[in-house]
């Protein structure tokens, strides 16, 4: 009994001896649901426009400023994924207007398949612009193109007010991390035997069920300002033509609901290969928005970590190459032996080298990392990354920083395509390199190379290294 008590006396001693750091503050949330009647992102398959709005849609801001006068800006959005060139638009607007560089602005989308379209793309050897889309009506196209252009530089405007609301009204803050854990994430990549892999439910999979949460209060505590929160898991609970944000628009809603006066803010982890399960009726993406609200809850309630500082973060794109892109002969032989989108793709690589261009060779893919001193690093890659990402980033960043929390970001300032492990892409299948058929905003011409995984979770251990 000696024992216990004074260890508990200890712990005690310990936690009051730890002063809160000198944290300033602030958070703004922005409407951004479409006015008109727009096409919707997420399902390449859809023949029509949006019908109607199920629960609107936001990008939110949480700005932070350390005792040596660093800043940096989270920036949320219920969204699919912002393009490269948006996220150029946004580093321009930051660093010109507010002095941020680009290493201090982070954008993370929830990936909600419920959003409007946000991107076009011009047909090899062709200026003009088309909907990202081929089941849009061609007579509707010019259309389309015109309100992804209006609701993109209305985004840029609204993610401007966020910056001037946030960076002009920061305030003296407590900052603490806590996490707990959600279920209705499960693996969705399922064997079939010589058949690749099917779209279903494998709860013998790997999965990452953390739900991470960042606590933002005023100063003396009692105010309760924003909530960043994480998980990885697809925003895909339904496939309906109605706006809204899926499962973490209303887990945003009822947090803010229950804590009147805070926003809160989600970020998506490494789930292109997950989703929540079940799926596919409305009363599921309330069930699973309150599930992921209440761990939050939950995570509140576990003894609260205070965040030092101060904040150091770089960002970096590194190229990651493609392999060997197939032949004129070998893509004239798919457009006669395929059908449906890989004979169109077929196609569309055929038109590429039918202009004079050639094939590119490797995409810059986006890897950011934030470190608060030496309690909680957060470790972004863009893309739809595969949860083996998450898994291995936490267990080495956290080795080398004496077990400080690694928080693991996917969709984060561009998402291109998806991101798999080796081993992923080595089995193949659709997150493997399957996917790639279905863009056409970016011309991806092969698979990644088989070193996708250790050059991106490579470049992110020297970001790690360079802000030490």
């Amino acid at each position: 009994m000696k024992v216990v008590i004074f260890a508990l006396t200890f712990l005690a001693a310990a936690s009051h001896a730890v002063e809160p750091y000198p944290w300033k503050a602030a958070v703004a949330s922005e409407k951004i649901t479409p006015t008109e009647e727009v096409w919707m992102a997420g399902y390449a398959g859809r023949k029509g426009p949006m019908e109607s709005v199920k629960r609107d849609i936001f990008a939110k801001a949480l700005a932070i400023e350390d005792a040596e006068a660093n800043r940096f800006v989270f920036i949320t959005l219920d969204l699919i994924g912002v393009p490269k060139e948006f996220r150029i638009d946004v580093e321009k607007l930051a660093e010109e207007k507010y002095q941020l560089a680009p290493g201090a602005v982070l954008i993370n989308a929830s990936h909600t398949h419920s959003g409007p379209m946000l991107r076009t793309y011009r047909p090899p050897g062709s200026d003009k612009l088309l909907p990202s889309y081929s089941s849009i009506p061609e007579a509707d196209h010019e259309m389309r193109v015109q309100q992804v252009i209006d609701y993109r530089k209305m985004l840029l405007e609204k993610i401007d007010k966020l910056f001037e609301k946030t960076l002009s009204n920061l305030q003296p803050t407590s900052i603490t991390w806590s996490k707990a854990r959600a279920g209705f994430a499960m693996n969705r990549r399922t064997p079939v035997g010589s058949a690749g892999w099917k779209n279903s439910p494998n709860p013998n999979a790997p999965v990452d069920h953390d739900v991470p949460v960042l606590q933002v209060k005023s100063a003396d505590g009692k105010e309760l300002k924003a909530l960043l929160f994480g998980y990885a898991c697809h925003a895909t609970t339904l496939g309906t033509m109605e706006i809204h944000g899926d499962w973490p628009g209303y887990a945003q809603h009822f947090l803010e609901e229950d804590h009147p006066g805070a926003i809160a803010m989600f970020m998506n982890g490494a789930s292109a290969d997950q989703n929540p399960y079940p799926r596919r009726l409305p009363v599921f993406v309330e069930r699973h928005g309150r599930a992921a609200a209440m761990a939050v809850e939950a995570a509140l309630q576990t003894p609260q970590i205070p965040v030092s500082g101060p904040i150091r973060s770089a960002i970096s794109w590194p190229e990651i190459s493609y392999q060997t892109a197939p032949t004129r002969a070998e893509l004239e032989k798919r457009v006669a032996e395929k059908s449906g989108y890989e004979k169109r793709y077929a196609e569309f690589l055929l038109a590429v080298l039918d202009s004079g261009n050639e094939f590119p060779k490797s995409y810059p893919v986006p890897t950011q990392v934030v470190r608060f001193g030496d309690s909680l690093t957060f470790a972004a890659i863009g893309g739809e990354v595969v949860v083996d990402y998450a898994l291995r980033l936490k267990k080495e960043l956290a080795e080398k920083s004496n077990g400080a929390p690694v928080w693991f970001l996917g969709y984060s300032n561009d998402v291109m395509t998806y991101i798999p492990s080796r081993r992923i892409l080595d089995e193949g299948g659709y997150e493997g390199g399957g996917a790639m058929i279905y863009v056409r905003s970016t011309i991806h011409p092969a698979p990644w190379e088989p070193a996708i995984e250790d050059k991106l979770i490579g470049e992110i251990h020297r970001l790690f290294d360079s802000l030490e």
